[in-house]
């Protein structure tokens, strides 16, 4: 305390009469901190000695990586509280006789640091939510690929089995044409007629391979979600429940993560997804958006459109909850949450059994 009274009052009075402060610079790095004057004179220091201990070592840089302060830099601080913190390496930092490493500190820091960095790849390589975007990008881009190519698949076999139809039941017509032996045999298979004017042998292996590709794209979606669910049944418990795993994990891939869709308002949680029609909403003066990707929940999208705004508000606000409940690992919902919402839904529903009259 002596040391520290004596360097904020060194150098008299000024012309007011105050005393001069000399600027002081507390400079600390994983193993020491010293407290220099603008001429870079030390005036104190603390070094540490446990750098045999990587663990500790490894604390210590992800304290500095964080913005903290060490041990030794906080000891110095509060003798210099006018001290400004500098963490080596820093510009304006005056020239010193700062108290560096030796070379076995400096080594057992390098090796300390390859740990950490290895860590940091394992942690990365483990995230839940980096594991859930890549999947959910991957299905959507199967599922766009796989939808075109069923649709090719769909209108060349029609062009030779016009009386076919398909509907919606589509799900098992690539692996029945990969499977058919001729056209003869698939035209038996769907139970209509054999054309006068069929396709020759090469045309039809073509035509084959392409049911048998788009067989094996419709296995591929199917393994792809499946490990979303999975995933996102061990990572959104209580947001997996309320909504279903899909698109549980699509709000969480679409606010960049389950802590920051924890973090989000029910309204936009309500809106993720609709991010264009929100900004043309700003820049035109167009009706605001009700829905994003909650609109694909079967309470929303199934309901009547006079009463979809509603539902997706409530929805929303529980959904919010449901991702707090999800980042902070409390105790998870059920299945009590779930029909808790369904009867809520349905109460809208007969609140409001037809649409607002017409504002003239």
């Amino acid at each position: 305390m002596i040391l520290t009274s004596h360097v904020m009052h060194f150098g008299g009075k000024g012309e007011d009469g105050a005393p001069n402060r000399r600027a002081m610079w507390l400079w600390y790095d994983w193993r020491a901190a010293a407290i220099a004057d603008a001429n870079g004179s030390i005036l104190d220091d603390e070094q540490w000695g446990g750098f045999h201990d990587q663990r500790s070592i490894v604390s210590r840089l992800e304290c500095i990586a964080e913005g903290g302060l060490t041990p030794e830099a906080m000891v110095l601080l509060e003798r210099f509280p006018d001290a400004k913190p500098r963490v080596h390496g820093e510009p304006d930092l005056p020239d010193a006789d700062w108290p560096l490493p030796d070379d076995e500190a400096q080594q057992a820091a390098d090796e300390a640091a390859i740990a950490m960095a290895t860590r940091g790849v394992a942690q990365a390589a483990g995230d839940p939510d980096r594991r859930l975007e890549h999947l959910m990008r991957a299905s959507d881009e199967m599922r766009s690929t796989f939808i075109t190519m069923e649709a090719r698949l769909v209108e060349w076999v029609g062009l030779f089995l016009p009386e076919a139809r398909f509907g919606q039941d589509r799900s098992s017509l690539g692996k029945t044409v990969g499977e058919a032996e001729s056209l003869e045999h698939l035209s038996k298979t769907l139970g209509v007629s054999l054309p006068p004017v069929g396709p020759d042998k090469p045309e039809w292996k073509a035509l084959k391979e392409w049911g048998q590709s788009v067989a094996v794209f419709r296995g591929q979606l199917d393994r792809l979600e499946n490990g979303i669910r999975h995933l996102s049944l061990q990572h959104l418990p209580s947001l997996s429940a309320l909504l279903g795993p899909l698109l549980a994990a699509r709000l969480s891939v679409e606010a960049h993560g389950r802590m920051r869709l924890a973090r989000l308002p029910a309204g936009t949680v309500q809106v993720l997804g609709a991010e264009k029609a929100f900004f043309n909403h700003l820049k035109t003066g167009a009706p605001p958006p009700k829905h994003g990707h909650i609109f694909m929940h079967p309470w929303i999208s199934r309901s009547p459109r006079w009463v979809r705004g509603k539902i997706s508000r409530t929805v929303a606000a529980k959904a919010s909850i449901a991702a707090k409940i999800d980042a902070f690992e409390g105790e998870p919902w059920g299945e009590e949450e779930m029909r808790e919402l369904e009867q809520k839904v349905e109460e809208i529903r007969q609140a409001h059994p037809s649409p607002p009259p017409r504002r003239n």
